[in-house]
């Protein structure tokens, strides 16, 4: 959103829709929303405690950041399994993060294996579930995730790519969680340990092959062929 248009909306009215935006993209990453499912703005406003207007401002924005799916007949949902987005986003991924890994590999110095370690070490200990934050992982495991990637790629010295890192990254999130799910007897641990030692070994080759496994194997869980790989 532009600033002209930002600072059109009432401050209170932004705070609120901020809340709200805030409450339905966390309860749509924690599962209370199934993939697929109609977001109805009047039984959110209702539930909230806020306008209809507060609330399709909050949706659009959702739509916006790859949470949730405007329908033809001006409805919302979130999105399906099924879409071709996840498969395009993978596709994407698989094409520029190995080359960046590649680069990371060769230009990263030994601060950058001392982040890459710390980061590893950072994910390992983190719980990746608990009760009480759904049934997807947790808020405090993603973070440790996101780090973890983005630490192996830091090593490139590229800005403009780890923006696309980060951009592409934050278009998966809500694939990655439910890949997660549908796939509760991957061993994601193994995988991000078998990155961290051929990363810190120096052997691009079997990193990169590790890194496009691994991100074809999220891909695959959402569409039921979880033996495809590369």
């Amino acid at each position: 959103m532009s600033q002209t248009a930002h600072s059109s909306i009432p401050p209170g009215k932004q705070m609120l829709s901020e809340r709200v935006f805030a409450h339905l993209r966390d309860a749509i990453m924690r599962g209370d929303h199934a993939p697929g499912a109609p977001l109805k703005p009047q039984d959110l406003a209702k539930e909230q405690g806020v306008s209809l207007a507060v609330v399709r401002e909050a949706l659009v924005r959702l739509v916006g950041e790859g949470f949730a799916d405007r329908l033809p007949n001006r409805g919302f949902a979130v999105p399906s399994f099924s879409d071709r987005r996840w498969q395009e986003i993978t596709e994407a991924r698989r094409t520029v993060e190995p080359v960046v890994l590649r680069m990371s590999i060769e230009r990263g110095d030994v601060e950058w294996e001392a982040r890459v370690r710390a980061a590893h070490h950072r994910l390992a200990r983190t719980p990746a579930y608990v009760p009480e934050e759904g049934e997807y992982y947790t808020a405090a495991w993603a973070e440790a995730h996101r780090a973890f990637h983005r630490t192996l790629l830091e090593g490139c010295g590229n800005r403009a790519l780890l923006e696309t890192f980060d951009r592409l990254w934050t278009a998966s999130e809500l694939a990655r969680r439910w890949s997660a799910h549908r796939n509760p007897g991957r061993d994601g641990a193994k995988e991000h340990r078998e990155l961290e030692e051929a990363a810190l070994a120096r052997d691009a080759d079997t990193a990169a092959a590790a890194l496009v496994q691994h991100l074809t194997l999220t891909a695959a869980a959402l569409t039921g062929d979880s033996d495809q790989g590369t």
